[in-house]
């Protein structure tokens, strides 16, 4: 068997039915004859305009008659205010709750198109399209990173935030509002879309049939699956993931990592050098949560996957913000997210020297620390961080335990993996170092949230103690063996390592509920499931093992023991 071992940055996936359409012609070519309604739904970041010209000019180009209906010109005067949650404090600058609004909220009477005549086809397009009784759905995505990019670079100024058409894009609103509004109207009407359009090159969207789309989606769920990956840049970022791994840096540098964060990630589907689709990973625990997640994972998050990997990379950059994250009960009551973000840093690679910040020194006075950090934002002073905050070697192989609630920042000279629980929007930053962005602005920090989820009981030797952890074998065999490299009873997962000798291989088994893999060091693994199916998987990248796998087992690639680390939830 010819074996890769070569991070792949686009990983993908054939279609289990059908094939991925390249343009206009061949979705319209499968249109009903005779007169109806086509209802083109998706995200406000869409061009809409574009692609209701690009699918109207195919539709007369199949001789059919064609008239537009756009959804947002009939959304209620101020509709997108309908949809933002209160923050508490009401005048909190930095977060608002989770919307629980719907997509029917933008309207005070949803329109209801009539057939046009003959065998003519009016499109109704638009986020909500979907709600005016069609005869057929489509729906048109474009994956969130573009939206969050072209807010961040000011290249999308009006229209990209919902039920704003004419207010400047903005990144809260888009995290807080019409993410969990536009991703709760899509989970809910996917069930019975007749075609999934991927508009990345709008001039030419990528498409794939409702069934050939389910088909798909009911085959990856039953087996090992590797999310697209993606980086971005930040002020602090560094230099690993563009020299190891290829990437180009759209900011400078390679920050943050995206290998499996569940909001966001994507699969490609589609042949390697063909026409692709990108399906977001939230859309197989939607339709197959049990298959997915497990019965126990499912009756506790419902169709939320709980953890995600990500690469925080510092090598030949600058230290994280000094930061924490919202405890249990602050998480639900304040931001509205059913369960809270503790996280683990795994340092993959670093720098001699490197450090990672965490956890309070025996005698961190947080009366002491606020006026610091108040100081710092109001006069740039520098504020004295290891007074406060403990200092660690960055160990190849360590893992640090990240609890909600405890001060923490890598450092300078990283490569961390992230592995975490899938919150990630809720950083609560006292400090960042008197660093400007590329405007020469301060990054926001809400100190205030901050200090209110500070947890001030684990400090001095309780915190090497409980978070950095040494390995501990839970299970071993011939040239193989399974470590705990950090479990807490106030945490829902668990971070295991496995090792895995040249030639060897190790057994697992899901056991009902998804493991999910990365390859910290070594060339590479193939796994191998019951059902025959392999899946390769090199230094860096990190791959899903649905719970309804089951048994599987891992073989070492290359000429050194291969070492993989392992995250599952465990029980209550």
């Amino acid at each position: 068997m010819p074996v890769s071992r070569t991070y792949d940055p686009l990983p993908s996936y054939r279609p289990a039915a059908g094939e991925v359409a390249a343009g206009w012609s061949a979705p319209v070519a499968g249109l009903p004859l005779g007169p109806l309604v086509l209802a083109v739904d998706g995200p406000a970041a869409l061009d809409w305009a574009a692609l209701a010209e690009g699918l109207a000019a195919a539709v007369r180009a199949a001789g059919r008659d064609v008239d537009l209906l756009d959804v947002r010109d009939h959304y209620a005067t101020g509709a997108g205010e309908r949809l933002t949650a209160e923050p508490v404090p009401a005048d909190d600058p930095f977060f608002t709750p989770l919307s629980q609004a719907r997509v029917a909220d933008l309207f005070d009477a949803v329109p209801r198109p009539g057939r046009p005549a003959r065998d003519a086809v009016r499109v109704v397009y638009g986020p909500g399209a979907s709600l005016c009784e069609p005869d057929v759905l489509w729906y048109a995505d474009l994956p969130k990173r573009y939206a969050e990019a072209a807010v961040s670079k000011g290249e999308l100024p009006v229209g990209v935030n919902l039920g704003r058409p004419a207010r400047p894009g903005d990144l809260v609103r888009l995290f807080y509002t019409d993410w969990p509004v536009l991703d709760r109207h899509r989970d809910a009407i996917a069930g019975r879309v007749d075609r999934w359009i991927d508009t990345q090159h709008p001039a030419r969207p990528a498409s794939l049939d409702g069934a050939a789309l389910r088909a798909t989606l009911a085959h990856l769920a039953r087996g090992p699956v590797r999310t697209r990956p993606y980086f971005n840049s930040t002020p602090w970022g560094g230099q690993w993931a563009a020299s190891e791994l290829g990437f180009t840096p759209q900011g400078g540098n390679t920050a943050l990592g995206y290998e499996l964060i569940a909001p966001e990630a994507g699969v490609l589907v589609g042949e390697k050098d063909g026409a692709q689709v990108e399906i977001p990973f939230q859309l197989l625990c939607v339709e197959h949560p049990v298959e997915m997640l497990g019965d126990d994972v499912h009756r506790r998050f419902g169709t939320s996957f709980p953890i995600r990997f990500d690469y925080l990379d510092t090598m030949g950059g600058g230290n994280l913000s000094l930061h924490l994250h919202p405890r249990e009960r602050y998480m639900r009551e304040v931001f509205g997210w059913p369960y809270t973000q503790h996280e683990t840093y795994y340092v993959t690679a670093a720098e001699e020297g490197s450090r990672v910040l965490l956890g309070l020194t025996e005698h961190a006075d947080p009366a002491t620390m606020r006026r610091q950090v108040e100081e710092a934002i109001a006069d740039g002073t520098p504020m004295p961080v290891e007074d406060h905050v403990q200092s660690h070697p960055a160990a190849v192989g360590q893992l640090f335990m990240i609890p909600a609630g405890t001060p923490h920042a890598s450092g300078a000279g990283n490569l961390v993996l992230e592995v975490s629980a899938t919150p990630y929007l809720y950083s609560l930053r006292f400090y960042d170092w008197l660093r400007k962005d590329a405007a020469g602005a301060s990054r926001p920090l809400p100190y205030e949230h901050g200090f209110a989820n500070l947890d001030t009981a684990r400090r001095g030797e309780d915190v090497t103690k409980e978070l950095v952890q040494q390995p501990r074998t839970l299970r071993s065999g011939d040239g193989w063996r399974e470590e705990v490299v950090g479990a807490l009873p106030e945490m829902f997962y668990a971070v295991h390592r496995l090792v895995v000798a040249e030639g060897a291989a190790a057994p697992d088994d899901t056991a009902g509920r998804f493991h999910i893999l990365n390859v910290a060091a070594g060339e590479g693994a193939v796994i191998e499931t019951g059902d025959g199916r392999t899946h390769e998987l090199a230094f860096a990248e990190t791959l899903t093992i649905p719970a309804a796998v089951g048994p599987y087992r891992v073989r070492a690639l290359g000429g050194d023991e291969v070492r993989i680390v392992k995250a599952l939830v465990v029980e209550p």
